[in-house]
């Protein structure tokens, strides 16, 4: 429990730094899981999502607690137990304690990434037409055209994901950050996320399978 308790700081003191500081499809990268966890599939989660921002907040924790529900966990949004701020670390160590929970996931958001990438120049041959008016007659003729190399680069947007198995002193079971490529909205990639971390979750016998 108590590597948890110093993991659960540590995250919400790093989400806290990068809030001050600052659709395509998602995908999950850098998975780990632990493989000395034997089970069984936990069944009661706080789901936790760090953030400053009440509405992000909730919205992620209510979308996990769902999708949880159709792999018969029962999760349970932080918000609806501390409505005012995402609860500190001795606040969700006595709620684990005291209600129960044999697992906890927590989501926060990492610092976007620019991805760049060189595109090397090239050559093509057209095809095109003209008028030739002294001859009243329309030529083909080929034209070639050089291409510049250039940096095509985007913006990605980052999200760590880590799910705790809550007995003995607590032990992180799994991890992944989701990357998402020029994300239109939050609203977009959310269900994205959502079922690639509880499809995984359930791959690995950490959740039960969907239903």
């Amino acid at each position: 429990m108590k590597k948890l308790k110093v993991f659960v700081l540590g995250a919400v003191l790093s989400c806290s730094l990068i809030l001050m500081v600052g659709c395509a499809t998602s995908e999950l990268v850098d998975k780990w899981n632990d493989s000395s966890f034997q089970g069984p599939p936990l069944t009661k989660m706080l789901v936790i999502s760090v953030s400053k921002n009440e509405t992000q907040r909730r919205s992620w924790e209510d979308a996990f607690s769902v999708e949880l529900a159709k792999y018969r966990v029962a999760g349970t949004p932080s918000y609806r137990l501390y409505p005012d701020a995402v609860p500190d670390t001795n606040q969700v160590m006595q709620t684990i304690q005291s209600d129960g929970f044999n697992g906890v996931l927590i989501i926060r958001r990492l610092p976007a990434e620019m991805n760049a990438e060189y595109k090397a120049g090239y050559v093509t041959r057209e095809r095109n037409m003209r008028y030739y008016p002294h001859t009243d007659r329309l030529m083909t003729y080929y034209a070639t055209i050089h291409h510049d190399a250039y940096i095509d680069s985007e913006k990605v947007d980052i999200r760590s994901i880590d799910v705790w198995a809550t007995k003995n002193e607590g032990q992180m079971i799994w991890s992944a950050t989701s990357e998402t490529p020029e994300p239109n909205s939050v609203r977009t990639v959310r269900p994205e996320i959502v079922s690639l971390v509880l499809s995984e979750l359930a791959k690995q016998s950490i959740v039960a399978s969907g239903r």
